[in-house]
Order: structure tokens, then sequence, then C-alpha cells
């Protein structure tokens, strides 16, 4: 069973101010490079694996998408994303992604952004997806860099010239992080990098294309907060498909 940290009201209440929560796709600054590694989705039957508020599978209908399902453990995301949404064209489903079963050959693209480090056992999860996607489908996810969740605290350090850096501990030694973020004792899984990809390639899945997202320089311009994300990156982003 997957920490449902989403339901918590605190974790929930701070979660409700980032800009991605707020502005959706155009409020997540990896948007632009996860939208380049999507397929066209017009005619795509699509499924989004912890859809949250439902954002993308919003943008996926409102391109064409012949069928949108979202799946997330969260209530408390659920409601909000059935809030937000108008029309017809989009189911939402309560599922704990560590036991979730999709139907062989139900769908085009499988879609995910930063909910798969929350899975004690990935394994399971891509071995569905595999099943479920038809033959040339798409899966394209977001999750945490390993160079971002492997020390057991997580912080950056600072120099005596004010340089920040973050240090990478523990690296081999994968498993249950806890970070204190909105809510204490939320729980998030380390693993390696050839951990990710070798449980892709177990799968059945080739992988496509991998980026160690940081910003762009137009994007710390125009957002100077995001300056510090080109020191280590946070997350990665990956596009794999399932051979014809």
């Amino acid at each position: 069973m997957s920490q449902n940290i989403y339901d918590d009201p605190n974790f929930f209440a701070g979660y409700a101010t980032l800009d991605r929560s707020v502005k959706g796709l155009d409020g997540a600054p990896e948007w632009p490079a996860i939208q380049e590694m999507l397929p066209p989705l017009a005619g795509l039957r699509t499924v989004d694996l912890g859809c949250g508020y439902g954002w993308f599978c919003r943008c996926a209908r409102d391109q064409g998408a012949a069928d949108v399902i979202g799946y997330d453990l969260s209530s408390r995301m659920l409601g909000r994303a059935q809030e937000m949404t108008d029309g017809e064209g989009i189911t939402y489903r309560c599922e704990d992604l560590q036991n979730l079963t999709l139907a062989a050959n139900s769908c085009d693209l499988v879609y995910s952004s930063l909910a798969l480090h929350y899975l004690p056992d990935i394994a399971p999860l891509l071995t569905t997806v595999y099943q479920a996607l038809t033959p040339g489908g798409v899966l394209v996810f977001s999750a945490e860099h390993p160079i971002y969740t492997a020390p057991l605290q997580q912080g950056w350090r600072l120099d005596e010239n004010g340089q920040k850096s973050w240090p990478v501990s523990h690296y081999q030694q994968e498993g249950e992080r806890i970070s204190n973020w909105f809510a204490d004792g939320v729980k998030k899984q380390h693993r390696k990098l050839a951990s990710w990809i070798n449980a892709l390639v177990a799968a059945g899945l080739v992988v496509e294309h991998l980026d160690e997202w940081g910003p762009t320089a137009q994007q710390i311009a125009a957002n100077p907060a995001l300056d510090e994300e080109k020191e280590r990156p946070m997350i990665f982003l990956l596009r794999a498909r399932k051979p014809v």
C-alpha cells in the first residue's frame, strides 16, 4: 500500500499553493520539455497515473485524445479534479498505483508526472503498463532524480562564497526516504538511475529518451527562483515505447 499523503489536510493545503497547482501545466517549468517528448495526442487512448488535479487529462482531451482515464490514490485530489473538469471524455478513478490493473492493449499513451517515486516497488506497475500499451504505445513520465533523492536529509549546502551544492550520499543504498514537505513524514523511494532504466528494460519497454531536466537561461531570467535548479537535477523525464 502506497502512502496517501495527498489526503493529509496540511499537505493538501500546502500543495495547493504551488505554481503547478495554481497555473496547471504552464506552472511546471519542465512542461515544455515534456511536450517535446509526447506524441500527438489526437485519437490516442490515454492514461494518467497520479493525475492529481487532472491538468494533463484535460489537456489530452482538449487536444483530441479518444479516451482519457486519470488514476490517483487521493480522493481529495480527485475531488478537485472533478470540480475543475467540465464536459465529458475523462474518467477519474481512485486507485493505488502499486496494485493497479489495466486491460491488455487498452491504451496508446501512459503519462505520469512526479508520482512514480512514491511507489515502494516500481516493477509491478511497469509490467502492467507494458501489457496495457498497444504495440508501439508510449510511456512518458517524470520522477524525482536519484541525485535529489539520495541523501537521507535533503537540503542545500552553502560554502563560504555563497555557492550552493547538493550533497550526494547514500546513493547506492536504495529504499525509503523521509522528507518534511508541507507535512512531516512524507515517504518517497530512492532508486539509482540504473534501477529505473533496468526496471523498464525488464518490463519489455525500449527506452527512447532521457532528460535530466534543468531550467533554460530564459526560464531563469523569467523566474530567478529557478536559478538553483541548474546546480543539480531535481527530476528526470523519460520516454519509453512498447515494441511493435
